[in-house]
């Protein structure tokens, strides 16, 4: 599509607003069923049992969780390029479409007593390409909206995307209970068709849109290089480790977590661990929303502050057993991440624009510093998309390495987390919300347009 202008008043309202929803529905759609397919070990872990001839130990169940947490967070910045180079619709058709590899994957191999590990390591890495799905679809989605109105989209086209994970956790809830805790090949089957039907809405509806895909070659190499040279990139992918990390890493480990600490049966694990999930990404949106109206700094430092106190709440809850606050404890989490993710995403678009403002009141033109704002925002989405979902693998493996073979405590893996979380109260304080008290006064109308609080 050409001469898309979403910051033009007039263009959004007339008919940019309707063709960037529409595109965002089914961002939104893809995006939910790559989370799916890319957190579906973290339920079908919890029907491997000597029942069913797949006797894995808690060590090498972890290790399944693992693996698919690592390929997706590897595959998010190219996924993040793709977009640009060839186009939102046709990549997103490609993106859902290729899920069914691991899904006719894991449908297949978990029938088939005596699999060894190494097959479904395998599969399981192949299902790392669902969380590829979330930067490549945050990137397309950042260039349909203005940035006033990015930190709501993105909440709600993550948002969606994070229900995912709790959509499939209540889908194994459902056939445990209904068709008992030895066959996992039901969940994996389930989503075969609605893979199909995605990809099929997707070429028909969605619009590859003409400034991405004409982003050229050298552009978004130069934006990338550029980001990775900016401070703020890092400084937002630490934080984005703290909040989607934790997201995800809790979302893939809870149910392994419930049944080697507490001993829990598929069907208890199962019952609770869609909960956290559902409310966190419920919550993503919403952390964009309180971004864009009190700054994602500010948003982002009471998060961490108040995950810092649920996982205290969850060291209480570990040393006196009590199965009741350790679940309430990790519910409380989820929330918190969910509002975190919005909110420290919604960071990206503003630090980049509030830095384009300033070069215009320095006499710059405006609107190659806002474009170039918008190239940056895109390559730093992808950058932080990437090095926060490598969060996710830190948390399993601090989980695999307290829990081991089944024994041990929970303890050091939340003392780590608890640290890590302070650790990001101070960096948002000192690097975001320290600097702004101190720069207090008016900027011109211009350095204004299409900013909004860090």
């Amino acid at each position: 599509m050409e001469d898309w202008d979403p910051e033009d008043v007039r263009f959004w309202e007339g008919k940019g607003k309707r063709i960037a929803r529409r595109n965002l529905a089914l961002s939104v759609a893809s995006e939910h069923i790559g989370f799916s397919v890319w957190s579906m070990w973290s339920v079908l872990v919890l029907f491997m049992s000597p029942r069913i001839g797949l006797p894995f130990t808690p060590g090498e169940k972890f290790l399944l969780v693992v693996v698919p947490t690592l390929v997706g967070a590897v595959l998010r910045l190219p996924y993040s390029h793709a977009v640009t180079r060839f186009g939102g619709r046709n990549w997103t058709v490609f993106a859902t479409a290729v899920l069914l590899v691991p899904a006719c994957g894991a449908a297949y191999f978990t029938q088939r007593p005596g699999t060894p590990l190494w097959v479904f390591l395998l599969i399981g890495a192949l299902g790392g390409v669902g969380g590829g799905n979330f930067a490549s679809s945050m990137t397309n989605i950042t260039a349909f909206f203005p940035q006033r109105h990015q930190g709501w989209a993105l909440g709600l086209n993550a948002g969606g995307g994070n229900l995912g994970v709790a959509v499939v956790q209540l889908l194994g809830l459902l056939v445990i209970a209904t068709a008992g805790d030895t066959h996992p090949s039901y969940v994996a089957a389930f989503y075969l068709p609605l893979i199909v039907l995605v990809s099929l809405l997707a070429a028909l509806r969605m619009d590859n849109l003409a400034p991405v895909v004409r982003g050229e070659e050298g552009a978004r190499r130069g934006a990338l290089r550029e980001a990775l040279g900016v401070a703020h990139t890092w400084w937002i992918s630490l934080l984005y480790i703290g909040t989607f990390g934790s997201f995800i890493g809790y979302g893939f480990a809870f149910g392994l977590v419930l049944q080697t600490h507490f001993g829990s049966t598929p069907l208890q694990a199962a019952s609770y661990t869609f909960l956290g999930p559902l409310l966190g990404s419920t919550a993503r949106p919403f952390g964009g929303r309180l971004a864009d109206r009190w700054g994602g700094a500010r948003v982002t430092a009471w998060t961490f502050a108040g995950m810092a106190a649920g996982t205290t709440g969850l060291l209480l809850a570990s040393r006196h057993g009590s199965f009741a606050l350790f679940v309430a404890g990790f519910t409380v989490l989820f929330v918190l991440t969910g509002i975190g993710n919005g909110s420290t995403y919604k960071m990206i678009p503003a630090v980049f624009a509030e830095r384009a403002g300033r070069e215009v009141t320095g006499g710059a033109d405006a609107t190659p510093a806002f474009a170039r704002a918008r190239r940056l925002s895109g390559a730093v989405i992808g950058i932080a998309g990437a090095v926060g979902a490598l969060g996710g693998v830190a948390v399993n493996l601090a989980f695999r390495a307290a829990y081991g073979s089944g024994g041990g405590s929970g303890a050091p893996a939340f003392l780590a987390f608890l640290g890590f979380y302070a650790l990001c109260v101070a960096v948002t304080w000192v690097v975001y919300l320290r600097p702004a008290r101190a720069r207090r006064q008016p900027e011109p109308r211009a350095a204004r347009r299409g900013v909004t609080r860090v």
